[in-house]
């Protein structure tokens, strides 16, 4: 019977780790995270899928120490996988599977490497982004690639919806190619890395709009952020504001008005200075949802100014 020792987290972690369960795979050990208190975890939660089926879970804060090393090296693991654990996974340990150690990606490889790619590709107004299982070596989301699932971005869809996709795609990915990767014969796909770049981790205040941008960049970063992520943020005659769903109504129009929202048949609409408008579906104020209706009582009459 094959062994693989797993790190997870997440609904990639989940699924991916059911996969490997259905496949026969041996796993006698999970490396996963403590949650932590000041993130919305909406996700599902890898330690207790693990510990469903009777598997061992450990949340080391390095995975990388020569005590986790030895630990890993007494369990004689064919392969090493990591599906969306967030820590770097040393060469040292990487070495001790022979048979490989790999991991799945969220998009298609060699591009949006690094740190949050679903955010990123909806931010850079891709109509397409998947999964990737590849091999680990010691530079990041580099090594060679086994199998990749396509998905597709519509244009309207937010962070969380095509994280649902990217989640099935790597769990597609992973069910199809893993009986070639158990029987020895998966293909190896050297990746050209000029192809793509690295991206970094995103911070809450990177939600904050500027309504001098086009309205097609405004629009891809309210949906990118959108919850369960920290949501697009801006103010309204100063008075602060989450912007939580939109959809583009012009891309081209007058912006004298522009930074300007009205309230047109109900409908809040953003006068964007770049041009384009962009109807405000979603907004809230000190935590509470506002429809088109409440606004005047919030925050006066309008038209309303955008931005500082």
């Amino acid at each position: 019977m094959t062994r693989a020792v797993v790190f997870a987290y997440h609904n990639v972690g989940v699924r991916c780790l059911k996969v490997l369960l259905a496949h026969g795979v041996d796993v006698p050990l999970v490396f996963t995270h403590e949650d932590s208190p000041t993130e919305q975890i909406w996700f599902d939660s890898v330690a207790e899928t693990a510990a469903d089926y009777g598997i061992s879970v450990i949340t080391p804060d390095d995975p990388n120490t020569l005590e986790m090393l030895q630990r890993i090296r007494e369990l004689k693991p064919d392969f090493l996988f990591s599906f969306y654990y967030r820590k770097m996974l040393s060469p040292d340990l990487l070495a001790i599977a022979p048979r490989g150690a790999l991991n799945m990606h969220g998009s298609l490889l060699p591009k949006y490497r690094g740190r949050v790619p679903v955010n990123w590709a909806i931010i850079h107004g891709e109509t397409e982004t998947g999964a990737t299982l590849h091999y680990m070596v010691a530079k990041p989301d580099a090594g060679d690639i086994v199998s990749q699932t396509a998905a597709p971005i519509l244009p309207d869809d937010t962070a969380g919806e095509v994280f649902n996709k990217v989640t099935l795609a790597a769990e597609l990915t992973l069910h199809r190619v893993l009986p070639e990767l158990l029987a020895g014969y998966a293909p190896r796909i050297v990746q050209d890395l000029s192809q793509g770049c690295y991206f970094s981790g995103r911070k809450p205040e990177d939600g904050r709009i500027d309504w001098n941008w086009p309205v097609n960049r405004i629009h891809n970063l309210v949906r990118a952020v959108a919850p369960p992520y920290p949501g697009a943020f801006t103010t309204i005659n100063r008075q602060s504001v989450r912007i939580l769903r939109s959809r583009i109504m012009r891309t081209a129009a007058d912006n004298s008005l522009a930074p300007l929202l009205t309230l047109d048949n109900n409908r809040l609409v953003a006068h964007c200075a770049g041009g384009g408008l962009l109807q405000i579906l979603a907004l809230e104020i000190a935590g509470a949802s506002v429809i088109p209706s409440q606004l005047i009582d919030w925050i006066g009459p309008g038209p309303w100014r955008l931005g500082d």
